[in-house]
């Protein structure tokens, strides 16, 4: 185990972590409802809870919401026993087997040091992710947390109301009229079907399929295409294998290897891969390359 996890005073402290950074994290477009609510703390609501995470000047992070018994649930979450040294390990090895140069990767895997593919709750990241078709971040969060604030579980802590995303019940209740009300446009008779589908067992049949079953199986849900289907299966199931390519990814492939180079060529953790070089292509645009 490579961190030290320590409870007191209502809080875990999280402390000798490498790869594991909030503001990273929770701007990588893997989740849509934490917030940066102070220029050191994040907060959102995940797994029925509101979670704060703070950046300690020692290098640590305070990290509010669990229980004490409740350890092993933030540890997993946030992917804590993933070993993040290997798996960038095998992605270098897998460029180098494959004669691909791989000095543009360490850059990326530097500049985004701190990502980690977080363990999501699985029915929130695919209706997330069909609200999040031809959307902007912005518009997305404030369509989940409408259909929260009207169908999730409502619950008072740290002196605020939050709310649970909601079942898949409550949104078949809902219908898809319901659910059109809460701004969800076009996305609202897919909304339904994923909550429909869900309500009789389809996302726990998911976890036993392979990683191109899995795919080929969420886009029998309507309106999941092949880059929601990926995405989903990166961030909702943690497949590290899938590759969603977006015109971020686009534009890095395009610029740094060829349009024909397929995502294999970074082995078995290509998503984490993905999930460097979309952050690095950000990262030089907005004139931070420190090369």
């Amino acid at each position: 185990m490579n961190y030290t996890l320590e409870y007191n005073d209502s809080a875990f402290r999280l402390s000798n972590i490498d790869y594991f950074s909030p503001d990273l994290i929770f701007d990588c477009g893997q989740c849509f409802r934490f917030d940066k609510i102070s220029d050191d703390t994040f907060g959102g609501v995940a797994l029925g809870k509101y979670i704060t995470v703070r950046s300690c000047s020692d290098g640590s992070f305070v990290i509010t919401g669990f229980s004490r018994e409740e350890g092993d649930l933030l540890c997993d979450f946030f992917a804590l026993d993933d070993d993040y040294k290997k798996m960038r390990d095998d992605i270098l090895s897998s460029m180098t087997a494959s004669g691909i140069d791989t000095n543009i990767m360490k850059k990326a895997m530097e500049a985004g040091r701190g990502i980690r593919i977080l363990h999501q709750d699985k029915f929130e990241c695919i209706c997330s992710f069909i609200i999040s078709q031809n959307n902007n971040i912005p518009r997305i969060k404030k369509i989940i947390n409408t259909i929260c604030q009207r169908y999730g579980e409502k619950f008072h802590v740290c002196g605020s109301d939050h709310w649970a995303f909601p079942t898949s019940q409550a949104l078949f209740e809902a219908g898809e009229e319901g659910l059109f009300e809460c701004k969800t446009g076009f996305r609202a008779k897919y909304l339904y079907d994923a909550s429909r589908l869900a309500n009789e067992g389809f996302v726990d049949t998911l976890d036993s399929l392979h990683d191109d079953a899995l795919l080929q199986a969420l886009m029998t849900v309507k309106g999941i295409g092949p880059k929601v289907s990926s995405c989903i299966t990166l961030f909702g199931f943690c497949r590290l294998s899938s590759f969603p390519i977006d015109v971020w990814v686009k534009r890095v492939m395009q610029k740094y290897y060829s349009e024909t180079t397929p995502p294999e060529v970074f082995g078995r953790y290509a998503g984490l891969a993905q999930q460097y070089l979309f952050y690095y292509e950000r990262y030089i645009a907005s004139g931070n390359d420190q090369s």
